[in-house]
């Protein structure tokens, strides 16, 4: 058994939900983290003693983020998009042909390399969870390929066959539902926990609400988790079909009616809103309101979408600080949702707060508090601590 005292914590935050700001925050503390799991928590003065000790010197302690929606398995630039998009052309999904092209053009050892180093791009920015979706590859075999690459880094893989229709099924959809929903799922299931499905049918290249109910039901035959991509591009179906299959999350939500929101927060048990304020900025796009959301009683998350297309950042520092500045949020409100928040929408407890028990996963800041992650915009200031690096 190896233990780690992480000690001299100006400020902890525990994200405890009993307490008023769900922040759970205790002033000079110390954590406790024994192979790999937090053992213990409370004030620095009463540590225990621990095989090796780490002072981060009075700055701001956090749960590691929770980034609860990425697409990492890609090659190829779409910068040129995002110009045309600053000047005015309106974003329908039609970009992501570029991508599948260029993934589908590279090989194991790139797109591997180029995984690699996004994730670890995340955790110099404090991220230690990240869900990562396949469909850049829209083949049987480059969307396994895809899956089983995502799989080397993090256990919170998504099969997302049914992100587009590509472009040699155009003319032929339903041959490519039946594909995405048989031999593709079949071959990718045992590599994915989630399913997902990009529900929109504002655009031509997306799926309806009807073929985003066939994918769904698929998946969940085949033991998946439901996610639903919904009501990015304009009013549609996908919350309301999230919310009638119990799917964890669904993402974007930036066009919801009185209806949706209604929905969502009867179903807040089970299912989750995981806003992406990223591809807002990216792509011009209105914010949703989501302090409006949790006063209706949704449960919120916050996510980066990190995709080569929409919203090519991996700062969950930044998507926080958009939260605040765009979307209604308070500091604590905005860190609770991309934290407590994001683990909820992947239906896990054991990450996203530092409780005995949980993970050890811990985000450290060059900051004396939480609220400089706002504060402080689109400065360096979190990074994961390794534990695994620290000399006895």
């Amino acid at each position: 058994m190896s233990s780690v005292v992480v000690t001299s914590i100006g400020e902890l935050v525990t994200c405890d939900d009993s307490t008023p700001d769900r922040l759970g925050i205790q002033q000079d503390a110390a954590v406790v983290v024994e192979d790999g799991y937090v053992a213990w928590v409370g004030p620095a003065s009463q540590a225990p003693a621990a095989d090796r000790q780490v002072d981060v010197g009075g700055r701001a302690v956090l749960p590691g983020f929770v980034d609860s929606h990425a697409h990492l398995v890609f090659a190829g630039d779409r910068g040129e998009e995002f110009a045309a998009r600053m000047a005015g052309q309106a974003y329908d999904g039609g970009g992501i042909g570029v991508s599948v092209a260029a993934t589908r053009a590279a090989d194991d050892d790139t797109l591997r390399a180029l995984v690699a180093g996004r994730v670890a791009e995340m955790r110099a920015q404090g991220t230690t969870t990240v869900e990562i979706k396949s469909g850049y590859g829209l083949t049987v075999d480059d969307e396994v390929r895809a899956l089983r690459i995502a799989s080397e880094l993090t256990q919170e893989t998504t099969f997302l066959g049914a992100h587009v229709v590509p472009s040699e099924y155009a003319a032929d959809r339903a041959a490519y539902l039946d594909l995405v929903t048989g031999r593709m799922l079949t071959a990718a299931a045992p590599y994915a926990r989630w399913v997902d499905v990009f529900c929109e049918p504002a655009s031509a290249h997306a799926f309806t609400g009807e073929e985003a109910r066939v994918v769904l039901e698929a998946g969940r035959e085949a033991g998946l988790g439901l996610r639903v991509h919904g009501n990015q591009l304009d009013h549609g179906p996908g919350v309301q079909l999230a919310v009638e299959l119990g799917a964890a999350s669904v993402d974007h939500c930036t066009y919801l009616s009185d209806q949706d929101i209604a929905a969502l927060a009867g179903a807040s048990d089970a299912t989750v809103a995981t806003l992406l304020p990223g591809v807002e900025f990216s792509t011009r796009s209105p914010y949703p309101d989501a302090g409006a959301l949790l006063r209706a009683g949704v449960s919120i998350a916050l996510a980066t979408d990190c995709n080569p297309g929409t919203c090519y950042s991996s700062s969950m520092p930044f998507v926080i600080a958009l939260a605040v500045r765009e979307m209604g949020l308070t500091p604590a409100q905005a860190v609770y949702a991309a934290t407590v928040g994001s683990a909820k929408s992947l239906r896990r407890n054991d990450i996203g707060r530092i409780a005995l028990g949980a993970q050890g996963d811990l985000t450290v800041l060059e900051a004396p508090s939480y609220v400089h992650l706002s504060y402080r915009a689109g400065v360096p200031i979190a990074s994961a601590l390794d534990l695994d690096d620290v000399a006895s």
